[in-house]
């Protein structure tokens, strides 16, 4: 049971390590640096279809009032914060909340906005 304890222990370690380095947007991901970097922070990576699994479109495109073109939202991180958009979500009950910046502020410097692959291949297997 002891060995058990400490391999959870370690395992824990390592996810903490992992999510501190920053990270490539991967296919599906979206970009978002419009404010950002400007304001000393990494750019965010928001990743598209893993909510997307878990969550119909109308969940965040209708209910939470996201556009569904990329590019068209103006979001804050004060209308987060106030419970809009991400915080919606992202407010320590039903998901981490906005005092864990770097578990979305993740990408590397420099990433520009936009979506990773899905908007312009028209999905797997069609490149």
């Amino acid at each position: 049971m002891r060995r058990g304890k400490w391999g959870a222990v370690a395992a824990r370690i390592l996810v903490l390590w992992l999510a501190a380095l920053p990270a490539w947007a991967e296919y599906g991901d979206v970009i978002l640096n419009r404010r950002a970097e400007a304001e000393g922070m990494p750019p965010v990576i928001f990743p598209h279809w893993f909510h997307r699994i878990r969550f119909r479109c109308k969940v965040c495109h209708f209910e939470l009032g996201f556009e569904m073109r990329a590019g068209s939202n103006d979001v804050t991180m004060q209308e987060i914060i106030d419970g809009k958009f991400c915080g919606m979500c992202h407010n320590d009950d039903i998901a981490w909340g906005t005092e864990n910046c770097f578990l979305c502020h993740s990408g590397k410097p420099g990433l520009k906005s936009g979506i990773r692959g899905g908007h312009s291949t028209k999905g797997p297997g069609i490149w």
